[in-house]
Formats: structure tokens, sequence, C-alpha cells
């Protein structure tokens, strides 16, 4: 049958045996096409290191592993999509760590145009640290952040609830297939989650929860994220492997301190002798990221543009151009006076002001107005 790239890459990334790095090292090897890689004979298969007879006799019989019409069926019963790591609405951030995922489950309409921000901690948390989560979620939210988390029980409901009680998106990151609904008693906070933001996974139905699928959904929680607040963990906790990957992804890494008599808040402050960034309050993960009010932010370093001239920071989106352009000639502008401007709706104009103070390409005065750095 023909295939299509989405299809190619709903097939491997279902295939057992084959990790994210190995489809990495496939797709290398074979012009970045998942259907070259379906269609390639063993002999070449097994010539892409780490590539062994297992793997490539998995792809060459991959019609023996895997029912995609029946995939695809469930897929569509579920209201989801299947978001392959080429698509634009495919989490940036998550792109760039060394092994994301070939494509993610995804139910929900949300498009990931929030910076993101991950909160994780304790299964077994005390109130404060429900508090802590619910509250630091809400104000992030409310902030312009969207928090990502993994609906498990204790911070991380904290965190979605937060985050849903100040009407903002939240996503939810499974580690398991997209039927499966883990804690069971989380089934409406799912619902919510995905009615708001979105529920995503990069497991095929029917997969179940163990070790190994927990720490994959980690690595996607970090991955997505531009950094990652831990609040309540023992050191052997799963929100220190969490934190491992923050570290290894180069994301900004926050704890919040807790009773030194609490076993579950001896991972946050082995994290914060470490070097973590210490919470005490929302303005302290904000000032990272120049949100506080008052604090010059650093300028990106200076790129030459085609005509001569200096451009600071990454390519801007539509939005962010024509939002940008209005601070020519050193104009202080407000949310509102923009959107009168530019013609955008209140969201794209918030959106844009907080991806443009996230580049370092303008700054909010203590009276709620922008100007350009």
């Amino acid at each position: 049958m023909e295939l299509t790239d989405a299809q190619a890459c709903l097939i491997l990334n279902a295939l057992p045996h084959i990790g994210p790095v190995n489809l990495r090292r496939l797709l290398a090897a074979f012009e970045d096409d998942p259907r070259e890689v379906l269609s390639a004979g063993t002999k070449d298969l097994e010539r892409v290191k780490g590539v062994g007879p297992a793997i490539s006799g998995t792809i060459a019989a991959w019609e023996e592993h895997f029912d995609l019409g029946r995939e695809e069926e469930r897929i569509a019963k579920a209201k989801a999509r299947f978001v392959t790591c080429r698509d634009e609405t495919y989490p940036a951030m998550l792109r760039e760590i060394y092994d994301p995922p070939i494509g993610l489950y995804q139910r929900g309409d949300y498009g990931f145009v929030r910076p993101m921000l991950a909160m994780v901690g304790s299964r077994k948390t005390t109130l404060y640290g429900q508090k802590v989560a619910k509250t630091l979620a809400r104000e992030l939210t409310e902030a312009g952040f969207c928090v990502v988390s993994g609906l498990a029980r204790g911070i991380d409901t904290a965190a979605h609830e937060g985050a849903l009680e100040a009407g903002g998106p939240t996503v939810g990151v499974l580690g398991t297939g997209m039927n499966i609904v883990y804690p069971p008693e989380n089934l409406d906070l799912y619902r919510q989650v995905a009615a708001n933001g979105a529920v995503v996974t990069e497991f095929p139905f029917d997969r179940r929860a163990d070790r190994q699928s927990f720490a994959m959904r980690n690595r996607i929680v970090a991955g997505m994220s531009a950094g990652v607040i831990v609040i309540e963990s023992d050191v052997a906790g799963g929100s220190m492997i969490t934190a491992r990957f923050a570290g290894e992804q180069g994301r900004q890494l926050f704890a919040v301190p807790g009773r030194i008599d609490q076993p579950t808040s001896a991972g946050c402050h082995q994290l914060i002798r470490d070097g973590a960034m210490l919470v005490t309050c929302v303005d302290d993960i904000l000032a990272e990221f120049s949100y506080l009010d008052g604090l010059k932010p650093t300028p990106l370093a200076a790129k030459e543009t085609a005509d001569g001239g200096e451009e600071s920071g990454p390519p801007m989106s539509a939005s962010e151009d024509k939002v940008f352009a209005c601070f020519a000639g050193g104009a202080q502008l407000s949310p509102d006076e923009l959107t009168g401007l530019t013609g955008l709706g209140v969201s794209e104009v918030t959106t844009a002001l907080m991806m443009l103070e996230l580049q370092r390409r303008l700054a909010r005065r203590t009276d709620g107005r922008y100007e350009a750095t």
C-alpha cells in the first residue's frame, strides 16, 4: 500500500524494539523519509548504527506487528490526531532535544503557542505542596505561560487544576496510550485538560504504564518546556528524573523548598544545593524569564540582517512582526492600543507580546505599557 508521510511516522512510532534514538539514526540514514525506512531491505537497515536483526526484521514485517487501519480508526473515534515532528503544531522546543518522539498523539486543539513551563512533584504530596502548586500554576497561567505536567496524582493534579482555574490552557503528558487514564480518578481532569488545552502521548493505544514509559514521558514533559519547577520530591522520586532531563536538555530548573524534616522535600533541597533556582513566589520564576516589572532584560547577541542592519533574537512570526513594528521610533504602547493598531485579536496580541518579551525584544514597563529594548 502507498503510505503517506504521517502514516509512516505512525507505524515507526508504534513498532516494538525501536526507540527514539534509533529512529533518529534511521531517518538520518534514509534522507529523513520514514517511507524509505519502511521500504528498505534488512541489510540496508542493519548498516545503521544500533540496528540489528531484531529491529530490521520488525521494520521489514511491520504489518505483522501493527494494524495501521485499526489505529487510525481509534484515533478518529477518540477525536484525536497524530502530530508528526514535521508538523508546524509539534511543540517547537521538543524538536530540539536529543531523542524527540517522531510524533505525538494529541487530544485537544491547543497549538502550543504559549511558552511552556513544566510543574512536577510527588504523588504523596502535602497540603502545603498542593497549595503551592495550584497557586504557582494559576499565577503562571495568568502571566501567559502554559503549564505542563503528567496528569498524575498529587502535584501534577494540583498544577493542572491551578491552570484551569485561571482559564488558561494546560498540557497533560501521558505515560500510557491515549485510551488509558491513569490514575482512573483523574478521568474528569483528563477531559478538562483536553477541552482547554491538550493531552498528548507518544504511546499507541492500549500501552500500559510501566517504569520505562514514565521515564520516557518525563523527558517529553521537560523537553517541551522552557523550564521545570519541582515541588515536593524525595531524592529517588520520578520528579528527579524529570529534573535530570531538564539539566541534560539545557532547561532552566526551579525547586520549591519545604520542611527540612519532610522526606518529600529532600529532593527539592538537593536540587537547590546543586544549583536549581530557589522559588518562594511566582516572581522568582517570572524574573528568570524577564517578566518581572522593572527587570532590565539582557539583549541577545545581535546578528547582521540582509540589509546591513542588526536584528536581535530568532525570526519572528507574522503576528510578532506586526506587533513589533508598532514600536518603531520609541513608542510605548499598551496591549489595548496594539490591538487597535494591528487589527489582531486580543489573544494574538497577548501571545505576541509574551514571545517578544521572551526573545528580549520588548520590555514591560511598570505602568503596563511595553517598549522596545
